[in-house]
């Protein structure tokens, strides 16, 4: 993929501030019904980064969770209906994306998820320090290619900006099927000084856990024979 320009709609949202995004943020033309959650039911859950988080849910949940990057949003779907009681902010640029999200909470009748349709980085330094019960990383684009590293999404300053916001003893959960995704993601957290690996066994990096369910990303990783992996850590204390 060649770097987007600046002026190309399709990578630069309405919030972008000048930052460099390089995903798409249009698939293909959406069907009118998924159209029409957009219009109607986005406004309404869509995260406000001038207000607190707990503000934004009417149950002023204890624990609040951020998914990066949500997709097709099955799992962020899952834990929060598993959840209730929490609260669910799901970022995801991809506009198809959102959608999709907006038909699971129309389907299942959703109240506890607010969504950001942009680019994360915009919203982290607005965020209180230790506003987070944890956060999830799942199937990221890998930029398998050196020269597109910075492109990534775990870069140190969005590592820096979760340490902040994960409270002692929050998790944060990572996942990739790709070679190269799951070593930078990996390295990335375990050198990092807040965050501790939990693993003690291959067991504990080869399973799912079982609150998060299967996406759309994992199946396909697994009909072309790719194995996922699943990396949690935990937020030190001090």
């Amino acid at each position: 993929m060649t770097r987007p320009e600046g002026n190309d709609p399709d990578f630069q949202g309405p919030h972008s501030r000048g930052l460099h995004f390089y995903g798409r943020r249009k698939g293909r033309k959406l069907r009118t019904t998924m159209q029409g959650l957009l219009d109607g039911r986005l406004p309404t859950l869509r995260y406000d980064p001038a207000a607190a988080p707990v503000v934004q849910f009417s149950h002023s949940p204890d624990d609040i969770f951020l998914e990066i990057g949500f997709g097709g949003g099955e799992n962020l779907a899952a834990v929060a209906a598993a959840r209730p009681d929490a609260g669910f902010i799901g970022a995801e640029p991809f506009i198809n994306g959102v959608a999709s999200l907006l038909r699971h909470i129309e389907d299942q009748a959703l109240s506890n998820i607010r969504i950001w349709d942009d680019d994360v980085r915009l919203i982290l330094a607005g965020m209180p320090e230790a506003c987070l019960a944890g956060a999830y990383v799942l199937f990221p684009d890998p930029w398998p290619k050196r020269r597109h590293a910075a492109r990534r999404i775990l870069a140190p300053a969005v590592l820096d900006e979760l340490a902040r916001l994960i409270r002692p003893e929050g998790s944060l959960v990572l996942a990739s099927d790709h070679p190269v995704a799951k070593s930078w993601l990996l390295q990335a957290a375990c050198s990092h000084p807040d965050f501790r690996w939990t693993a003690r066994r291959p067991a504990d990096w080869r399973a799912r856990p079982q609150a998060l369910v299967p996406t759309r990303y994992m199946k396909k990783a697994e009909r072309e024979s790719r194995i996922p992996n699943w990396f949690l850590f935990e937020r030190k204390r001090g």
